[in-house]
């Protein structure tokens, strides 16, 4: 059976398409690792390389790929959507903001 799409942990909230596809199909998603497949109908086009909600996912929801924490939701989405850069920020920029704000500011004049 050829993959349409796959995790790279069963745990994963995202899985990614490794073709073009369309919305209406009908999939099973694998994980990299096994464990339990996804099944999951498409509701956009989802292009190759991109990624594909495994659940449903509010907006600020904490994303987890690879098993690990990649990025928040800044819109909702469901199940079967298309997960990219209009609906998704990377926790890089979350981490950048937490550094910046616990930095003390130096005093004026001093060193």
């Amino acid at each position: 059976m050829a993959h349409r799409a796959l995790a790279h942990k069963s745990t994963d909230d995202v899985a990614v398409a490794v073709a073009d596809l369309k919305a209406g199909e009908e999939l099973t998603i694998q994980s990299l690792e096994g464990g339990k497949a996804h099944k999951v109908k498409l509701l956009e086009d989802v292009p190759l390389g991109h990624k594909i909600a495994l659940k449903d996912m509010p907006e600020g929801h904490v994303v987890i790929e690879y098993g690990e924490k990649v990025g928040r939701m800044t819109q909702a989405v469901q199940k079967g959507g298309y997960v990219h850069v209009h609906n998704i920020r990377t926790l890089r920029w979350d981490y950048g903001k937490a550094k910046a704000k616990s930095a003390k500011p130096r005093a004026k004049g001093g060193r």
